[in-house]
């Protein structure tokens, strides 16, 4: 006999419930998160179990992973693409899991892509290098506010960035200062992690072949390059240019009947560093190749500049999908042809 588990998983416990052929409970149970405790409350059921289905919430690592080792068969489910019965008078956790367990069941249980462990993390480092950006960026441009609006002087982000000490002598103040040098010792410690982050990320990404690809890409340099790579991971996940160009974001979502507009769908669907790498690199690219900087001012002219970088990145996502699928180099002349 087949039977089909799934768990809803919380910040604190988990519901796992297990069905039968029939759509019968057999167990059913709330845990806490812990992951020898779910272990052995499915031990009983394993021989017999087709899959167990995880929601994807924010903490879904530790229990997709711990499931995996233990020889399950796990699946992601995507939460945005369940949908429920209209009209249900009440539902809770144990409804949520019941209905999740039916719907593989069914076969019919929307999942997504688990990124295997060991590029998982590598891919999470240089997330984190993104995030370390931002905030030195915010240092940089409070930084910079502060000293225009206390001496008038205009400072470039490139000459804070060395986080020179000399930058203290532009105030007589103490106060005023005290607080440029936090900024200042706070971008001396970003400056040395964002560096290190590097480092760690480029030698572990030497031997990538979609990175050697990525950057024959104009517009694409080492970060935007290893940011689409890892970000990206098995490019055979994606059958279609299509599908690859809307997970980057670069499609535009809309809702349409009788050719008129009838609402707009989840934007957000899709992958958010990809997008962020693709707008930048469309923003590199325009200076670099005058192909697209014409490319780019024609779409301007039709529409706006947001627009005009938008379906430049758009060009960029279907052409590096073919760079990377088909290990070749980039031509620009069939990007513009």
């Amino acid at each position: 006999m087949t039977l089909f588990c799934a768990i809803d998983l919380h910040s604190n416990n988990s519901v796992a419930v297990v069905l039968d052929e029939n759509d019968s409970v057999l167990y059913q149970e709330r845990l806490p998160n812990d992951l020898p405790t779910i272990e052995r409350a499915l031990q009983p059921f394993q021989n017999d179990l087709y899959g167990v289905a995880v929601e994807s919430t924010f903490n879904w690592y530790w229990l997709v992973d711990g499931l995996q080792a233990a020889g399950h068969h796990v699946m992601l489910v995507n939460t945005h693409a369940v949908q429920q019965y209209k009209g249900l008078k009440h539902t809770n956790d144990v409804s949520d899991a019941r209905w999740l367990a039916h719907l593989m069941r069914l076969g019919i249980l929307p999942t997504g892509y688990i990124y295997p462990y060991e590029q998982r993390t590598l891919r999470d480092l240089l997330r984190q290098r993104l995030f370390l950006n931002r905030e030195r960026v915010m240092h940089l441009l409070s930084a910079q506010c502060q000293i225009r609006r206390c001496t008038g002087l205009q400072v470039a982000c490139t000459e804070l960035k060395r986080a020179s000490t000399q930058l203290l002598e532009l105030h007589q103040h103490p106060n005023l200062q005290f607080a440029l040098r936090c900024h200042l010792a706070m971008l001396q410690v970003l400056n040395g992690q964002i560096e290190s982050i590097e480092r760690q990320v480029t030698k572990q990404t030497q031997d990538n072949p979609y990175l050697q690809s990525l950057l024959t890409v104009d517009g694409i340099g080492p970060i935007l390059g290893q940011t689409i790579a890892l970000e990206t991971g098995d490019i055979d996940r994606f059958p279609t240019v299509g599908q690859f160009a809307s997970y980057c974001r670069c499609v535009n979502s809309q809702r349409l009947s009788n050719g008129k507009a009838k609402g707009r769908n989840n934007t957000r669907n899709g992958n958010k560093y990809l997008s962020w790498a693709f707008v930048e690199a469309a923003h590199s690219i325009i200076r670099h190749n005058k192909v697209a900087h014409r490319f780019y001012q024609r779409k301007r002219a039709q529409k706006n500049g947001a627009l005009a970088t938008k379906a430049l990145a758009h060009k960029l996502a279907r052409a590096c999908y073919y760079v990377m699928r088909d290990g070749v180099a980039f031509d620009e002349t069939r990007l513009f042809a």
